[in-house]
């Protein structure tokens, strides 16, 4: 008979996201996550797979309960007052990361992307999907009038989610709330 696990699974999960998240992968040893999970290595492996396997669940964890560009882009009614919130919100929380930690996914692209095929085609794809959402909802706003028709809103939409994630390796850097709203009202901007 299989024995019960004697821990939540999906809280140990939270946990190693929140390690991974301050530490990164390199940083963290197996020896860091038995001790943060309060499981045994056993354990880990058996429930997750290992380190790198822990920490691919960690990225979907977070990915899971991030922001839900499509259905933000999808909202009926006009468009632009929902991008000026996003602008705004990113500004907002890179002004006040002050424990450094950044965005998950950014960390996730500069530490693992040259050497990890998966997570780096997990990273590129969760950007298609912002992309793509913010482009649907540029081209809805330039439908109804909100954006001038001369602007091109696939360009738009790769501008902002460079400047959004860029907005994150900034604050992950220096959290600056000066230099987050003075980066928000620039690129709002190029919207009107």
């Amino acid at each position: 008979m299989a024995r019960t696990k004697e821990f939540d699974p999906d809280a140990v999960l939270q946990r190693a996201l929140e390690l991974f998240w301050q530490k990164g992968y390199e940083a963290t040893s197996m020896a860091d996550l038995v001790e943060h999970l309060g499981i045994a290595r056993a354990s880990v492996y058996a429930t997750y797979g290992g380190k790198r396997d822990l920490y691919a669940k960690a990225l979907d964890r977070y990915l899971e309960n991030g922001i839900d560009f499509v259905g933000l882009m999808s909202q009926p009614g006009p468009v632009l007052p929902a991008i000026r919130a996003l602008v705004g919100r990113f500004a907002e929380e890179a002004g006040r990361d002050t424990a450094k930690r950044g965005c998950f996914l950014v960390n996730t692209a500069v530490e693992m992307s040259a050497h990890d095929a998966g997570l780096a085609h997990k990273v590129a794809s969760t950007w298609d999907v912002i992309e793509a959402a913010l482009l649907s909802g540029l081209t809805r706003a330039q439908a109804q009038g909100e954006i001038p028709p001369d602007r091109d809103p696939r360009a738009i939409a790769r501008f902002l989610l460079t400047v959004l994630q860029g907005m994150r390796v900034m604050g992950k850097a220096s959290a600056d709330p000066a230099r987050m709203r003075a980066t928000a009202e620039q690129t709002l901007s190029v919207l009107v």
